[in-house]
């Protein structure tokens, strides 16, 4: 069966890594990135948002069956929240009621094995209230204490993302609608935007400290990808709410064996 998958991210990263797999597998895919895209779109902001939406689905002449959204920075500032949760969440809010006219809708997003660190409980619930403009206020109120107050942008606004996919996955949007709704989480994934980082001895020291990869180490993006394409397959009919950390072991590495009690 011919699937159409958009995929934002598209231009690098997992995102270019997955978009690359589902064609090689014979599926159509309309890649949303700032540019070299097929819609070239801003999803920090509303604007961006509303016209990615439009766009995407014109070019897909309103039928697709499955979203991928891997876009997303880790930069010590705001727009971090406003492009990781608010870029995922509204544009997958507004492409559910296409979706859910597939005959097998899917959905996945790319969280982090960063829901881990420490974070901003104050910003989390002002993303899962929402509250974009609040949250912005509070992540920029961070940076201003310094790069390392700024970075806690990033873990909260995986953790929040996490979150909402397991809330929103067994409502009747998502659930009733027969979408099953995930999250992937990967670890130290070889990248451009990590590649400087771990190619100096230090930089690899400090980046192993913070993620143990016990399995297989580094992974490339393709790993991320493969993952992602199962999740938003026909295949998939039970797996929901779940992020799925897809990190050689960081995981259980730094929460141990009983993460129920």
């Amino acid at each position: 069966m011919s699937r159409t998958y958009v995929v934002t991210g598209s231009a690098s990263g997992i995102g270019a890594a997955t978009a690359e797999l589902l064609r090689e597998r014979g599926f159509r895919v309309i890649g949303v990135d700032l540019r070299n895209a097929d819609v070239e779109a801003d999803l920090s902001t509303a604007e961006g948002r509303s016209k990615a939406v439009a766009e995407v689905l014109a070019a897909a002449d309103g039928s697709i069956d499955a979203v991928i959204a891997a876009a997303g920075i880790s930069a010590p500032v705001p727009l971090t929240v406003a492009v990781n949760f608010f870029g995922v969440t509204d544009f997958l809010a507004a492409l559910a009621p296409t979706l859910a006219r597939s005959e097998a809708p899917r959905a996945a997003v790319v969280s982090s094995m960063a829901t881990l660190q420490p974070n901003s409980a104050e910003l989390i619930d002002a993303m899962l209230a929402g509250d974009e403009a609040t949250a912005l206020e509070i992540g920029g109120a961070l940076a201003e204490k310094g790069p390392e107050a700024g970075y806690l942008n990033y873990p909260s606004s995986k953790r929040a993302l996490s979150r909402w996919v397991r809330r929103e996955s067994i409502t009747p949007q998502w659930a009733g609608a027969g979408i099953p709704l995930n999250a992937v989480a990967p670890g130290t994934v070889i990248t451009a935007m990590t590649k400087d980082l771990l190619s100096t001895e230090e930089g690899a020291k400090m980046v192993d400290s913070h993620v143990p990869m016990p399995l297989n180490y580094h992974s490339e993006a393709v790993v991320i990808a493969r993952l992602l394409a199962w999740l938003t397959s026909e295949e998939n009919t039970h797996t929901t709410g779940q992020t799925i950390y897809i990190d050689g072991g960081a995981d259980a590495s730094l929460r141990g064996d009983d993460i129920w009690s």
